[in-house]
């Protein structure tokens, strides 16, 4: 196979670097390593030193596990949330989507993933137990109520940890609900538009196992 030839190790490294991102490949690759040679030096820096910022000193939140620069992120720490509708969804990608929508005011629960035996995922890997050991520390009685909205994409794996994680907490004595399927079978929430997304998070329904 061909395999194209670089005239310095040092730009083969940086596209080698490069193309470790997710979806890009090694033309894409070159192409930004071409085009950082072309930036000013403070530039270039700037953007090392974030990322590896990034790396080394962001934290995930003790109680809902997004990432943030404190032990207890915004949300978690608002009190004008409201703490005892936790919405459940895969990833901090899901997060940011929901939040952009204004529609929801409870806080989240952060999964880092869904159930897939086929990709190695198993429920252990998941931040399921956190969640079961967070219900488990609040109050939960039908003068104080607690709901969980699981806000997870309705494909057959997100289904199917939607189906385990209910399994887990409904003998807790919370209120289990979904999105309205205002969401196609198999969409992905980072997808949605916030209209459709807001509308499903309002809408949501009892959560049918």
């Amino acid at each position: 196979m061909y395999k194209e030839q670089y005239p310095s190790k040092l730009l083969e490294e940086a596209v080698d670097a490069i193309g470790s991102l997710p979806g890009v490949g090694r033309k894409s690759a070159l192409r930004l390593a071409l085009h950082l040679l072309r930036q000013p030096q403070e530039n270039v820096h700037h953007f090392v030193d974030a990322i590896a910022d990034l790396c080394d000193n962001v934290k995930y939140c003790k109680v809902c596990k997004m990432i943030s620069d404190e032990d207890v992120c915004p949300i978690c720490s608002d009190a004008r949330r409201d703490h005892r509708t936790i919405c459940v969804v895969e990833n901090v990608r899901d997060v940011m989507s929901i939040e952009a929508t204004g529609q929801f005011r409870g806080v989240y629960h952060v999964l880092g993933g869904i159930i897939s035996p086929i990709n190695g995922v198993a429920p252990s890997d998941l931040t399921i137990s956190d969640l079961v050991k967070r219900l488990k520390e609040m109050e939960i009685s039908p003068e104080n109520p607690v709901e969980v909205i699981l806000a997870i994409s309705g494909d057959v794996e997100g289904e199917t940890t939607a189906f385990y994680i209910f399994r887990q907490i409904a003998p807790l004595g919370v209120t289990v609900s979904s999105l309205a399927r205002g969401l196609g079978f198999g969409d992905n929430l980072e997808y949605a538009d916030s209209l459709t997304l807001g509308r499903s998070i309002v809408n949501r329904q009892p959560f049918k196992a």
